[in-house]
């Protein structure tokens, strides 16, 4: 009965910052926490996701923006994002991915606008 909340989306101005948080309910070892996002009329694609040993990879458009950062003993990843574009405006969705067995985990998605 996994289950992953999200919160943190909402509005900010250009050169803001907002940080979305996301958590998974149950154990989930050996997993990879990340980050999608879907803009209208775009593909959705991965922002950024980190594997429980710490080592993380970034979309380019958000590198040296963002930052992903996960705590396992609360089975939570964060996403800190600043200087925010328009373009970042998109609804963002956890994702939470492991092996043996494999399962795959989505969260509801929250929207993240960018405007001024």
């Amino acid at each position: 009965q996994v289950q992953v909340v999200e919160s943190g989306g909402g509005l900010a101005q250009p050169g803001g910052s907002l940080r979305l948080s996301c958590a998974a309910s149950g154990t989930i070892f050996g997993n990879a926490m990340g980050w999608y996002r879907q803009a209208p009329g775009k593909q959705r694609e991965l922002v950024a996701r980190i594997i429980t040993g710490g080592s993380t990879n970034y979309a380019e458009s958000v590198k040296g923006r963002f930052t992903i950062s996960r705590d396992n003993a609360k089975n939570t990843v964060y996403l800190q994002m600043n200087s925010l574009k328009p373009e970042d405006t998109a609804v963002y969705y956890c994702n939470v991915v492991q092996w043996s067995p494999w399962a795959q985990y989505w969260g509801q998605g929250t929207q993240v606008t960018v405007s001024s």
